[in-house]
């Protein structure tokens, strides 16, 4: 049973920094998508970033790449963690932030495709 739980959620003001942490346990894939999504109030879940563990290719939403950093560290073959260094800020970055796994195959950012999900984490951004 794969089990996510996210964390590092909180207020900053715009042009702030947050890091937030999705530690991954219990899966038995060598390569899996590992995803982080973000759900704002009244609008889609969509996805921000994602990792494909085994291989370290990395995925980004246009509007975050080159301010958010995706990453990860394997303590061994069944628990990871998967960092969201998220720079520069914006308000509307704003959004309830979920990490999420799958395995090989398909589109890192259909979030159809992701069968564990974390209990979420609110980031929270002030003009």
């Amino acid at each position: 049973q794969v089990q996510l739980v996210d964390s590092g959620g909180g207020s900053v003001q715009a042009g702030g920094s947050l890091t937030l942490s999705c530690a991954v346990s219990g899966y038995t894939y060598r390569r899996m998508y590992i995803a982080w999504f973000r759900q704002a109030p009244g609008k889609e879940r969509e996805g921000v970033a994602a990792i494909y563990s085994g291989v370290g290719s990395t995925y980004y939403l246009d509007s975050v790449a080159g301010r958010f950093t995706i990453s990860q560290v394997s303590l061994d073959n069944a628990k990871n963690t998967v960092y969201l260094q998220m720079n520069s800020l914006k308000p509307e970055d704003t959004a309830m932030y979920y990490c999420a796994a799958k395995g090989m195959g398909g589109t890192w950012r259909n979030v159809d495709e992701y069968n564990y999900w974390g209990q979420g984490t609110q980031v929270t951004v002030s003009s």
